[in-house]
């Protein structure tokens, strides 16, 4: 019988594929079979995502759920259970042994950030495919270990990055891409409001509350690769944001959003910008202001939104020598005088996530990289993690995005990591 500490070794350590794992076709669902789903951390956002799952019937079937808050446990089975009608979904307090079923094709991952890239990877070399929340990574280090693992795993990855999939993200992309707003000059990321999301996350700890028995809570589990502090319930509540051992600050937490939808639109996709200049304060408003090799600048900026246009929130604008056109979750569209009158109605953005799970699901049968990839979604967050250590530094940062470096702060290169609490380890 293979133990847990077996099991729990052979996720930290290189693993020996086999080749059947690795081919190019590996994983692959018959168009007439169901993708059978298991989910890992799944809370609020989790259920949003869990609720496309079980939207699409005749497309998959979710059979496991593993948290370590038997609450939540209990929450996820119910709603499961009632929405199949039957007693079907499993419960586990271990994500390795949810991911040792060989029956399950993929995991849905809605933990905290500091679990992200560690419980993908170890899907990864499970053998399984993945759809994980955003941001995907707490550092550099992190995201380019992500990109690798389900390279070199053949593995399918989908963030969520689900604007990527929004029709009216889509139409302004598409007026970029076919020239209506002529020559790119300047992309706009919303990365606030400063007030609830500042740049820079506390490193304070809350005060120490009694631990519940574990059955309840696994504290140690729930930490997992974040460092050790004593358990206090607004943690569990959701309050770990804005906590520096758990969270990468409103940069990281928005850009991941807005700054991927930058980089997807003007085709950045393999690339990051190459300067970063900090500016205003933690308390905001803030910005920073960047700059691609070719001229382009991004702009991330806390401020200035849903005020006159009302595009909602994650919103993200685009400049062209020829005219401006910017949308958010509100779906509205707004542009230049000289772009209005190509604007048309698009599908709500609400809907973006139920596109954003059937991409991921005909990724998965068709063995392809849907549109928010794990190489993409590296890449998108490598822009965050720059702009984010420039904020801490509070300095103009140069970055050379070939060799993955800053060339004028050292400190600078030194944050590209984070330790993590043993045994994890990417």
């Amino acid at each position: 019988m293979t133990t847990r500490r077996q099991i729990l070794q052979s996720a930290i350590a290189p693993m020996i594929v086999p080749s059947v794992v690795l081919g190019r076709r590996a994983g692959a669902v018959a168009p007439s079979d169901k993708i059978v789903f298991g989910g890992i951390g799944i809370g609020s956002r989790g259920s949003h995502d869990l609720s496309k799952i079980l939207k699409f019937k005749d497309q998959a079937r979710f059979v496991a759920i593993c948290d370590v808050r038997n609450e939540r446990r209990e929450t996820i089975k119910s709603t499961v259970d009632q929405t199949y009608g039957d007693h079907g979904c499993q419960m586990y307090d271990d994500q390795f042994a949810l991911l040792a079923r060989p029956d399950i094709d993929a995991v849905l991952i809605a933990t905290g950030d500091r679990w992200h890239t560690p419980l993908s990877i170890i899907a990864a070399q499970h053998g399984k495919d993945v759809y994980c929340e955003k941001p995907c990574s707490m550092t550099m280090e992190e995201s380019w270990a992500l990109a690798d693992a389900f390279r070199r795993y053949n593995r399918i990855y989908q963030a969520g990055c689900q604007r990527r999939n929004g029709a009216n993200f889509e139409f302004c992309k598409n007026l970029l891409n076919t020239g209506a707003l002529g020559k790119l000059q300047t992309l706009y990321a919303n990365v606030g409001p400063s007030v609830d999301w500042p740049p820079i996350p506390s490193r304070d700890w809350l005060a120490e509350e009694a631990l519940p028995p574990k059955q309840v809570l696994d504290w140690d589990r729930w930490l997992g690769p974040a460092p050790w502090r004593p358990y206090h319930s607004s943690y569990v509540r959701g309050g770990w944001r804005n906590f520096y051992d758990f969270h990468g600050g409103g940069i990281l937490e928005w850009g991941s959003h807005t700054v991927d939808l930058c980089q997807w639109a003007a085709g950045y996709d393999d690339t990051q910008p190459v300067e970063y200049e900090p500016v205003g304060t933690n308390v905001g408003p803030y910005q920073v202001h960047c700059r691609y090799a070719d001229g382009v600048r991004l702009v991330m900026r806390d401020n200035g939104w849903n005020g006159a246009l009302k595009t909602g929130s994650c919103s993200f604008r685009i400049e062209g020598d020829l005219g401006w056109v910017e949308t958010g979750d509100a779906s509205i569209i707004e542009a230049s005088d000289s772009i209005k009158p190509l604007i048309r109605p698009t599908e709500e953005a609400r809907m973006a996530l139920d596109n954003h799970m059937l991409d991921l699901m005909h990724a998965i049968r068709i063995r392809q990289q849907p549109k928010a990839s794990a190489a993409a979604a590296a890449n998108s967050h490598v822009v965050c993690h720059a702009a984010f250590i420039a904020y801490q530094r509070g300095k103009t940062l140069s970055w050379d995005p070939a060799r993955r470096e800053f060339t004028n702060d050292e400190i600078a290169n030194r944050m590209r990591s984070r330790a993590m609490r043993e045994p994890w380890r990417v």
